[in-house]
């Protein structure tokens, strides 16, 4: 099983202008990799927006590179690490065929062909595999197909785990079970962005955050609770993995603890130097059935493979999205391109005076 070299392999990231896959571009940027392909369905969407500071060698549409794939492109010979995080990621999604084209079929042409040129093959799964938790939230478990996911979305990540595991392959790849990830590059997602997303802008409209109210009697409501995970800390988790040669199989990403929703809304407002100020609301009725109230990254696994990984506080997490973030309009990597153009003030005000 191979591993990558940072600084000389060539990378193919797909969904690379989405919400992980940008703040994934971003992390490799700031370790000083740049021989990056960009894949990604742009659409009519402003997510382009989260690539223009960022630092890569080619960008293609999605359609383009599934087609060079199968006809085996070999200007794609030289890619040594694929990070596949392209899919459509709304729970909501109804046309389980439109799912199974973009999130299964995709996938498996993508990791054929990775393991076909030795490429280091890295895909998102998702925790919605784990449905409601029933069967637990273990990533240990070598039997996947236990798992009873609650939307046609976890379905058709789950399909691809047992694939994987039933071809024989799944060792041999990595593949990642994110929990609830938040933070910048979210704002193109509509209603699947983060709840801090959606409650900053609540607050600042109205003063205030609507939460659903729970409809199990062992939740209170705003106790529903979630691993919420910040994005940055994804990342950082996923190159980790990437990078260590012996890793191979299914890894939970999340926090390992869980907060509530009424936690997480707390350090939202602490963020904006504003009390909490919380309207509980009723669930709608189709996602009584498909909303989970727990969920708990156990990270026995990836510890075990990444012992120095630090993940952020979620007030700290908060802080930094808000104020560093949300407040200014600011994009990752937005930073980078301000730092640049200060320096280059001084430079362009002399030579119009000399001019």
């Amino acid at each position: 099983m191979n591993a990558f070299d940072s600084t000389q392999s060539r990378i193919l990231v797909t969904g690379g202008a989405g919400f992980i896959g940008s703040a994934l571009i971003w992390d490799l940027n700031q370790r000083g990799v740049d021989d990056i392909i960009v894949a990604d369905f742009l659409g009519t969407d402003e997510k382009w927006k989260n690539l223009a500071p960022l630092r890569f060698n080619d960008y293609l549409e999605a359609d383009d590179l599934l087609r060079r794939v199968e006809l085996d492109d070999p200007a794609l010979a030289d890619v040594e690490l694929i990070f596949h995080l392209g899919a459509i990621s709304a729970t909501t999604e109804r046309d389980a065929s439109l799912l199974i084209r973009n999130n299964f079929e995709y996938t498996k042409a993508l990791a054929r062909w990775a393991l076909a040129h030795d490429a280091r093959f890295v895909y998102a799964s998702s925790a919605a595999t784990y449905g409601d938790g029933a069967a637990g939230m273990s990533d240990l478990e070598l039997d996947v197909s236990v798992f009873r996911p609650l939307n046609a979305y976890g379905y058709s990540k789950q399909l691809f785990d047992r694939y994987a595991a039933r071809h024989g392959f799944l060792d041999g790849v990595v593949g990642l079970k994110y929990f609830n990830v938040f933070g910048p590059n979210e704002d193109h997602k509509g209603d699947m962005r983060s709840l801090v997303h959606k409650a900053y802008r609540q607050i600042l409209e109205t003063g205030k955050v609507k939460l659903f109210k729970s409809h199990r009697p062992d939740f209170k409501d705003g106790e529903q609770m979630r691993d919420f995970l910040y994005v940055k800390d994804a990342v950082n988790m996923t190159i980790e993995l990437a990078e260590t040669a012996t890793a191979g199989g299914l890894f939970n990403v999340g926090t390992g603890r869980a907060h509530s929703w009424l936690e997480l809304v707390s350090a939202i407002f602490e963020a904006m130097d504003l009390p909490p100020n919380v309207e509980f609301i009723d669930m709608p009725e189709a996602l009584r059935g498909k909303y989970q109230y727990f969920t708990q990254a156990d990270l026995t696994k990836l510890r075990g493979y990444c012992k120095d990984i630090e993940i952020t506080p979620l007030t700290d997490a908060v802080r930094d999205y808000i104020q560093n973030y949300l407040v200014p309009d600011r994009r990752l990597g937005d930073e980078i391109s301000e730092e640049a153009a200060e320096s280059a003030e001084p430079a362009a005000t002399e030579n119009a005076t000399e001019a």
